[in-house]
């Protein structure tokens, strides 16, 4: 999952398993998320860096239209990270 939100000019952190969670941090996968293109290796890294946030992602409504795309899942499936059971 990745949230592509290149708009989106705040912050929204939540603390969970050590892992500060940022959508920010997800911006190397845009490429992805936008074209036909391979996920990069970073991409790949922040993805499942950012794994443990995915939930909460989802469930804030100012990110959900970003993180809940069927563009997300195949990113994901193309870095071995699966799309959450929230």
């Amino acid at each position: 999952m990745v949230v592509a939100a290149p708009a989106f000019s705040g912050e929204t952190r939540w603390a969970e398993a050590a892992v500060t969670c940022n959508p920010i941090e997800l911006i190397p996968c845009l490429a992805a998320v936008m074209s036909s293109t391979p996920p990069s290796e970073t991409c790949c890294s922040r993805l499942r860096e950012q794994t443990p946030c995915f939930c909460g992602y989802l469930n804030d409504p100012s990110l959900r239209q970003f993180a809940d795309n069927p563009i997300i899942r195949t990113v994901g499936n193309a870095c071995g990270v699966a799309y959450p059971q929230c």
